[in-house]
């Protein structure tokens, strides 16, 4: 089976969050399989010269513009870019300046590159017929009502991996960008006068999936549907949920070469103290056996930082140290540099950055891993944090639900407990959290239970890529005529 990923993201080629994991990820667990799984992206700023055996494919019309197709290789991945020097090769990143600014000209970006993907998925290479042309989020999602009307045509899938960020444009630029006038009608993309890409996606492929079960059912709801849950009731009969899975060999903590102090199941203990002895001294933390607590995450409403800004003096009357890692919204970065600030001298350490390197170290020095999300379409770090042995405190959402296992009585007794779930969206919900964490990592025979039980979880992409496969393939059994 031939499978085309199309999305704005692909680590380690570029990232700003979990989307880059998942097309990093996915398409090679999906080649392990037997599938020839291929991704294209945009030609930001030196991706180019970051491929192998490069090679021009042509060249394409789209919106006055003319985009170049190249393909190459990424450790023997074929890869596929659009390029075009003054839609793609800016400062800043994939979507925004250097300031944080959104571009102006996104709809035309991804529009272009939607259309380039609808060319792929036609054969524009003349050595890859896609079976499948699978689009992610919004930026690839114009490449489905344009290959819906291709004779013959791949059977399209859409994952929604953030509904909160739908590519929505005014009128005027769908009239700039002369999109099809068929397609502006409340079944196709318009969208209370203005369009939605995302709603392209939704409308007009064959399948839809979402990064988990209970994101599936939740978008479907007005609370967490963001304007869109009637046109996904509408589809529900073609959405589903796949939770995803992670790298599980770059997230292992017998083999990280970013962590200091490699550990596995039969010194956990040992490893993780070594660890957190390191990563105090490096940010300026006390040293000591306090328990340690660690947020690492945008800063934005959707990830709840506000609510530890909120919760500060609860939080330093807590038996513990905290470390957080985030970075995005100004506003909530000044919150948290405040509650740093005020924090007594070795409580509270705060990094505004996009580090890598230390999210590893985070997690393997962590005890508790916090994660206050108000919505979370799957979330990657509360298994990074199971994976290191470290407690996830989770809000009771989406793919947090589906993967992080509460420690009730009954998960306790059984082994299957991992971490904890909390319900509540504010400042009192995450106490709460917290504070029955903190009381579980006291007990030492509770503290190892926890951690054994989120160290042996299979958070691996295989059984994401199995059930990827067997959708590709009722699809591509089936008719995928209009």
């Amino acid at each position: 089976m031939n499978v085309l990923h199309a999305a704005s993201e692909c680590f380690p080629l570029v990232k700003t969050g979990g989307l880059a994991d998942v097309i990093g990820a996915l398409p090679p667990a999906q080649r392990a399989l037997g599938c020839d799984a291929r991704v294209v992206l945009p030609a930001y700023r030196g991706l180019q010269g970051r491929l192998a055996q490069r090679r021009a494919l042509g060249t394409l019309t789209a919106h006055s513009r003319t985009l170049e197709l190249w393909c190459g290789t990424l450790d023997e991945r074929p890869v596929y870019l659009v390029a075009d020097a003054g839609l793609y090769e800016r400062d800043g990143d994939p979507y925004r300046d250097a300031a944080g600014v959104e571009f102006a000209d996104n709809a035309l970006r991804f529009a272009c590159f939607a259309q380039a993907v609808a060319a792929l998925g036609r054969g524009f290479d003349a050595d890859f017929a896609p079976d499948v042309v699978h689009l992610h989020d919004w930026q690839a999602a114009l490449a489905a009502p344009w290959l819906r009307s291709a004779q013959p045509r791949p059977a399209l899938v859409y994952t929604i991996h953030n509904l909160a960020y739908q590519g929505q444009f005014e009128r005027a630029q769908y009239q700039a960008l002369q999109l099809p006038e068929a397609w502006w009608t409340p079944d196709g993309l318009e969208f209370w006068g203005r369009w939605s890409c995302m709603k392209a996606g939704i409308v007009y492929s064959d399948a839809l999936t979402t990064v988990s079960p209970s994101y599936a059912r939740e978008i479907q709801t007005p609370e967490y549907g963001h304007g869109l849950d009637g046109v996904l009731r509408w589809r529900a009969a073609v959405l589903r949920g796949i939770t995803n899975g992670i790298d599980t060999e770059i997230w292992d903590p017998r083999r990280d070469p970013l962590i200091e102090r490699r550990y596995g199941l039969d010194d956990v203990a040992a490893g993780k103290a070594a660890n957190k002895y390191l990563l105090q001294a490096e940010l300026g933390l006390a040293p000591g056996d306090w328990p340690l607590v660690v947020f690492i995450g945008r800063l934005a409403e959707q990830k709840g930082a506000d609510l530890i800004a909120a919760a500060q003096d609860e939080l330093l009357q807590l038996p513990a140290q905290y470390a957080l890692l985030a970075s995005g919204d100004a506003a909530l970065q000044r919150r948290l540099q405040d509650f740093a600030a005020r924090a007594p001298a070795g409580r509270v350490a705060l990094r505004i950055a996009h580090d890598e390197r230390l999210s590893h170290r985070l997690n393997a020095a962590a005890d508790l891993v916090l994660m206050p999300s108000r919505f979370e379409p799957c979330g990657l770090n509360q298994m990074y944090a199971q994976r290191y042995g470290a407690i996830p405190v989770v809000r009771r959402t989406g793919g947090l639900i589906d993967t992080v296992v509460d420690a009730d009585a009954a998960s306790l007794a059984d082994g299957r407990a991992s971490g904890v779930l909390f319900n509540d969206a504010d400042a009192g919900g995450l106490l709460y959290g917290v504070r029955r964490a903190l009381q579980l990592y006291e007990q030492a025979d509770t503290r190892a239970r926890l951690r054994h039980a989120g160290m042996t979880r299979d958070f691996s992409w295989r059984a994401s890529a199995q059930a990827y496969l067997s959708l590709y393939r009722g699809l591509a059994a089936g008719d995928t005529t209009p």
